[in-house]
This record gives C-alpha cells, sequence and structure tokens, in this order.
C-alpha cells in the first residue's frame, strides 16, 4: 500500500523503520514542525523528521492537520492509508477521511485502558501488572477508534516508563506492519472498544511528577518510576529543588518526608515503610549518587516536601 506515516518523537521511528522495511511504499511523513531544543535554543527537526530525511522521504511539517495546503498535498499523495504514532495533534474529520483505508493509530496501552497522551507513564503509576499496545482505526474521539490488534507487555517491578516503552515501541512496531498487511488483504475487522475498562492518561504535569511522601512506599515507587525519564520525578528540600531516579522500598520506618543520610545510603520516610534513594540531581548540577549528594548537606533536621 502506500502510506503516508504521521509521527514525531524517538519512539516513533522504530514504527517508521520498520514500516520501511516492509512491502509498503511510505510516499510522505507527516510530523510537527521545528521546535526550539537544546541549550543554544536552536530550531530543531522531531526525530521523525530527521530518520525520513536520512531515507530521503518527503517530510510534511503542518502547523495544524487542518492547514488547506496540507489537505491539497496529502489529497494529491494518494495514500491508501495513513499510520499513526505519537503524531501530537488531532486529526480533523476531513482529513481522515483522504485515505481510502483510514487512518491507522498505534496506541501504547490496551485500549481501553488508559486513552490519552500518556498511558505508559500512567499505567506504571496506576500498578498495572500488564500493558500492552493496540492499533485501532483513527477517528474523531480520544483514542476511541474500533481495535485491529494488541500485543500485550508485563509491567516489571523495576521498570521505567523509558524501560517499558522502549520495549513496547518494538512489539508495537510488528503489530503495525501486520495490521497493515492485514488491512490491503482484506482480513481484518476492527472491533468496537469495550465500554468497561475505560480509563484516562492526560499528559504528565510537573505536579504529578512531584513525588508525595505521605503515599504509601509502592505508590511512591511507582511515581518516580513512571516519571522516568521524562519529565523527572522532583521534591523540594527547603528551597531547593532536586530530582529523583528511581528508589528501593526498605523495611526501615521515618516518618513521611523525613531524610536519614547514613555512611553509605540515603533514606526517605513515606506512609508505610522508607525508600532508599538511587540519584540525585539538584537543580543546576549533574545527577550522582545520593550518598554522594548527601555529604554536602547542613547538618541538622532534613524533609523533603
Amino acid at each position: 500500500m502506500r502510506v503516508v506515516f504521521a509521527g514525531t518523537p524517538h519512539v516513533a521511528v522504530t514504527s517508521l523503520e520498520a514500516i520501511l522495511a516492509s512491502r509498503h511504499e511510505v510516499v510522505a511523513v507527516v510530523t510537527r514542525p521545528d521546535a526550539v531544543a537544546g541549550r543554544g535554543h536552536r530550531l530543531t527537526p522531531s526525530p521523525v523528521s530527521a530518520a525520513a530525511a536520512e531515507h530521503g522521504i518527503p517530510v510534511l511539517t503542518p502547523n495544524k492537520p487542518s492547514d488547506p495546503e496540507f489537505i491539497e498535498t496529502l489529497t494529491s499523495l494518494d495514500p491508501d492509508c495513513c499510520p499513526v504514532v505519537a503524531y501530537g495533534a488531532l486529526i480533523p474529520q476531513r482529513v481522515l477521511d483522504i485515505p481510502a483505508k483510514g487512518w491507522v493509530n498505534l496506541h501504547f496501552s490496551l485500549l481501553p485502558a488508559w486513552r490519552g497522551a500518556a498511558p505508559v507513564q500512567r499505567s506504571i503509576m496506576g500498578g498495572d501488572d500488564v500493558t500492552g499496545a493496540a492499533v485501532f482505526q483513527l477517528e474523531a474521539g480520544m483514542d476511541t477508534g474500533p481495535v485491529f490488534g494488541v500485543v500485550t507487555e508485563a509491567i516489571g517491578p523495576h521498570d521505567t516508563s523509558g524501560d517499558l516503552l522502549g520495549r513496547l515501541a518494538i512489539s508495537g512496531a510488528q503489530l503495525l506492519v501486520a495490521v497493515l498487511d492485514g488491512i490491503e488483504a482484506g482480513r481484518l475487522t476492527a472491533v468496537p472498544q469495550s465500554s468497561d475498562g475505560v480509563s484516562l492518561a492526560p499528559k504528565i504535569s510537573m505536579e504529578d511528577a512531584r513525588v508525595r511522601w505521605d503515599e504509601p512506599a509502592m505508590a511512591v515507587d511507582r511515581r518516580i518510576r513512571g516519571c522516568t525519564p521524562a519529565p523527572g520525578a522532583w521534591t523540594m528540600l527547603g528551597d531547593l529543588k532536586v530530582k529523583l531516579a528511581p528508589v528501593t522500598i526498605t523495611e526501615e520506618r521515618l516518618a513521611p518526608g523525613v531524610v536519614r543520610v547514613e555512611r553509605k545510603r540515603v533514606l526517605v520516610g513515606t506512609l508505610t515503610t522508607a525508600v532508599e534513594l538511587g540519584m540525585v540531581q539538584p537543580a543546576g548540577k549533574k545527577a550522582m549518587r545520593a550518598a554522594d549528594w548527601a555529604r554536602g548537606l547542613p547538618a541538622g533536621d532534613l524533609v523533603f516536601t
């Protein structure tokens, strides 16, 4: 089939590469416009844009998918189907109607669970044991379309969202190609999503990433892992902001937020048992081991808030 691929972040590159290695023809890529990034604040193309350029594939970067010029260009490309992975903008119905076989979206959850922008982070933070990826027919609603196929993935006790998303990017890309093959062959029928088990996964805000020390240790652990590597879990020590890498749950007991510095480890209390800090990153500094960071702390009572 002739396909136009839509995606933006690095996780979408895996799917683009898989489709390029398949029998389908990628005639163009749609991605978000170049954005300011890095310390130099330079305009930088998206990872998908960079990957497409390496393969000599035309790149379309509309400010909005409803732009008339983009609609005209997409129509002229005459795609059979448009696969989507984390594009980052809503596709209006007029554009959804352009390809004969519609738009198919790879979403990193077992729909109808975790509809929205942050399904992997929310699944870890929510304490799920199993998640997965689904390919569904894109429609006007938020991740509500009928599903062509799914793959499942166990969530390990130490998985961060980065770990889990990395695995799902690979298995999801394989699923997406299989769905495109099935659509081309006319052997796949999308199944409507159940009305039961719907949950939402809005984008993780900086406040969502703030550790709540009055939660149980297990919830603290999940929040930090769910926000690693992005946007990064954090807490406050006085007026100092500190980012936290994944922690280890211990059997020690401390009051919520109380920091205890030992010779080789740093413990922080939660509602249940304390957690041992791993790597920490004070504002404006590089990440370091918690014990090394603690050597520079002032004497006296220390409490995270």
